[in-house]
């Protein structure tokens, strides 16, 4: 099981990351705390609060999940420290 962080900007973005992780045959959940949705569902994704990074499960090991929504994942931005 791979867990990941994905993080959208728009609608849009959360279409074409549900239609990207429909073509995979493999399990997957999304959300954050204890709300849980299936994130092929995009009324279950759009339910979520998109303001914030969402944890996503997947059963799935194969890297080519990974490159197909690799536009989707969060990555936290380094903070400065002072000198």
């Amino acid at each position: 099981m791979q867990q990941l962080y994905v993080k959208f900007d728009d609608v849009e973005q959360v279409k074409a990351f549900v239609n990207e992780i429909n073509k995979v045959k493999a399990n997957f959940e999304m959300g954050s705390g204890r709300r849980i949705v299936d994130a092929k569902s995009i009324i279950g994704v759009l339910s979520l609060d998109l303001t914030q990074p969402q944890e996503l499960r997947c059963d799935s090991d194969d890297m080519r999940m990974i490159n197909r929504i690799e536009p989707f994942l969060y990555r936290r931005k380094p903070q400065c420290v002072g000198a």
